[in-house]
């Protein structure tokens, strides 16, 4: 008899977007003539850089000729896009990395999930509540937790509570973990964290032999010179750290798909008897027997994205949201709502009115003024009480978005 993996089972809920899909498909059914304004789920809406339409099309040409035709590639992608990457994004903050240390993968999101296979499952995990939902899920997922309490944290998993009180970034842990997410700028709550911030958490993982994993997603949006974009660019990160980045909102590539992490050499863990071992042999060996890599065309347009003309266009796309996020900041804050983040991230996190519950809010932005949201108790508890809002929408939607709550908050 085939028997199921069980901790899906412990899931509590569906994931948080396909929720609140069915509700917007609910009301919009019931309200057809409603015209519904998507502020929620991160996904862009401004159209893929010229440059990089380019070279998309040229390598689809290249696909149709005998002498430029491209079949496998290597599963760790192409090195012209590794180089490219290295030269145009790392090198400028003052990292050095080897091409071998850097993996081409089809979006961070898998990446955050599929790191977990190299590690054991007795690692004591810590991620920060409110969190982007995949790294708690997935943990749940490959069996390193018990049930979920009623509060909704997992047996197993430390969480770190992002409040006010703390200026959502994370205390570091009391008691020893092996694993330690990081995201910054922070999804959901917009936050960034400094040079020396960080540096607390490499030195901590570096005196307790734990690793982090850095999502740094988001790292093209920050306004702030003095704000490092980079895990590495604090001493002692390279021994410590895996970094996660991806292309869908630095190039709006979410419907295209495309990734890296990034495995320095030095980051090391043990055997179970002991001995030392490098995590980026390890990721090699699973991505080169469970992936066959991005595609060519996907590869040539992301290498596009650091060409002299593409860095400039997905520049103007950057400014652009962050445009969005300064009105949306700026407009709830004409109507009395306190909110954070906005100005290093494109994504707007609010202290729900009234004292009224996430998902209470949600329902009250959907019904009264047609605008979807995303409810902060979806990303832990410690986000009861929270909203996020995402620039990532047309202009004029945007505005038109802002008056609307403006008007019913007032």
């Amino acid at each position: 008899m085939a028997k199921i993996n069980d901790n899906y089972l412990k899931l509590k809920a569906g994931y948080l977007f396909p929720e609140i899909g069915r509700r917007v498909r609910e009301f919009s059914a019931a309200n057809p003539s409603a015209k519904v304004i998507r502020l929620g789920i991160g996904d862009v809406t401004r159209p893929l850089a010229p440059a990089v339409i380019k070279a998309f099309h040229d390598a689809v040409d290249d696909l149709a000729t005998t002498d430029h035709f491209a079949g496998y590639g290597p599963e760790q992608g192409y090195d012209w896009l590794i180089n490219a990457i290295i030269e145009k994004s790392y090198k400028p903050l003052g990292v050095d990395l080897k091409t071998e240390e850097m993996f081409i993968s089809d979006g961070s999101k898998c990446d955050c999930a599929n790191i977990l296979d190299i590690f054991a499952l007795d690692n004591v995990v810590a991620i920060g509540d409110p969190v982007y939902p995949v790294y708690n899920d997935t943990n749940v997922m490959i069996g390193r937790t018990g049930e979920a309490d009623e509060k909704g944290y997992y047996k197993g998993i430390v969480y770190m509570p992002c409040n006010e009180a703390n200026g959502f970034i994370p205390s570091l842990p009391t008691e020893k973990v092996d694993i330690i997410y990081l995201c910054f700028p922070n999804n959901p709550t917009g936050t960034v964290a400094s040079k020396a911030e960080l540096k607390k958490w490499v030195d901590y993982a570096n005196a307790n032999d734990a690793v982090i994993f850095f999502d740094a997603a988001y790292e093209a949006f920050i306004t702030d010179p003095a704000i490092p974009r980079s895990i590495y660019e604090i001493e002692g990160a390279k021994k410590c750290a895996i970094e996660f980045r991806s292309f869908s909102k630095t190039a709006g590539f979410t419907g295209v798909r495309c990734g890296l992490v990034v495995v320095p050499e030095e980051v090391t863990g043990t055997t179970s008897t002991g001995e030392r071992f490098s995590f980026n042999k390890l990721w090699l060996r699973r991505t080169t027997t469970k992936f066959n890599g991005a595609s060519y065309p996907v590869q040539k347009a992301a290498a596009a994205v650091y060409s002299e003309e593409g860095w400039k266009q997905n520049k103007e796309i950057i400014d652009y949201y962050m445009e969005n996020a300064r009105i949306i900041r700026e407009g709830l804050k004409e109507a009395g709502v306190t909110c954070y983040g906005g100005v290093n991230a494109p994504y707007i996190w609010l202290k729900t009115p009234g004292g009224m519950t996430s998902w209470d809010f949600f329902d009250k932005l959907l019904n009264e003024c047609n605008v979807v949201g995303t409810p902060g108790s979806g990303f832990g508890p410690s986000g009861e009480g929270y909203f996020r809002l995402s620039a990532f929408g047309h202009r004029e939607n945007v505005i038109e978005a802002v008056e609307r709550i403006k008007k019913n908050l007032k």
